[in-house]
């Protein structure tokens, strides 16, 4: 590899690091917004993005071995959608697509920055598979904050069972259905047009 070639790596990598950075930045915002609007659950549940984000430049101690910025960019829309949601419904669908973000995140962190490589097939299906467990520990997170804590999660007061049991089972569906439109981008971002492997795999080879 020439020289310029070694000097054009290298920018890349540090300009994907610093959009990068600027996306951690405002996940580490909007979890301080979400504390002290009393959204902790919420608040919780991007600081788990948010660990996922910077666990790669923590793992190599290296602060520009990043996920690829587009990804974190995907991640982070549903948040800002949800943050910003004038209503439920908007707030609910940011959510359901905050759990798959959630999934692709782990999807691309193993085949990056690990020695698992994923055909394009069982990727999508890994992506669907993991946002159903996702939807699933969220909402057994939230049913078990009401009842120990008695918090409104999901059991709000008066609510009909059938009914609590009705939206919980639409929240797993629109949660599963996100999670194939994830796995689907997942395998369209990998193979037709960022070829991460060529971009990034070679670039953590060198640091480790």
């Amino acid at each position: 590899m020439s020289r310029a070639q070694v000097g054009t790596l290298l920018a890349d990598r540090r300009r994907n690091a610093y959009a990068g950075w600027l996306l951690v930045v405002f996940l580490g915002t909007v979890v301080a917004g979400n504390v002290l609007d009393g959204e902790l659950l919420w608040a919780g549940f991007v600081t788990g993005m948010l660990v996922l984000a910077v666990l790669p430049p923590v793992a190599h101690r290296n602060w520009t071995v990043m996920l690829p910025w587009e990804v974190l960019a995907m991640a982070a829309l549903p948040v800002i959608g949800r943050s910003f949601a004038t209503v439920e419904l908007t707030g609910d669908l940011a959510t359901y697509l905050s759990v798959a973000a959630l999934a692709l995140v782990v999807a691309v962190e193993l085949h990056v920055f690990t020695s698992v490589r994923m055909t394009y097939g069982f990727a999508i299906v890994f992506v669907v598979v993991t946002t159903m467990a996702t939807a699933g520990t969220w909402a057994i997170t939230r049913w078990s904050l009401d009842v120990v804590l008695g918090t409104q999660f999901l059991l709000e007061q008066g609510a009909d069972p059938d009914v609590v049991h009705d939206d919980l089972m639409i929240e797993f569906v629109y949660s599963t259905m996100a999670g194939v439109v994830a796995g689907v981008v997942f395998e369209l971002y990998f193979r037709r047009r960022a070829r991460l492997e060529e971009r990034l795999a070679a670039e953590v080879d060198d640091l480790l």
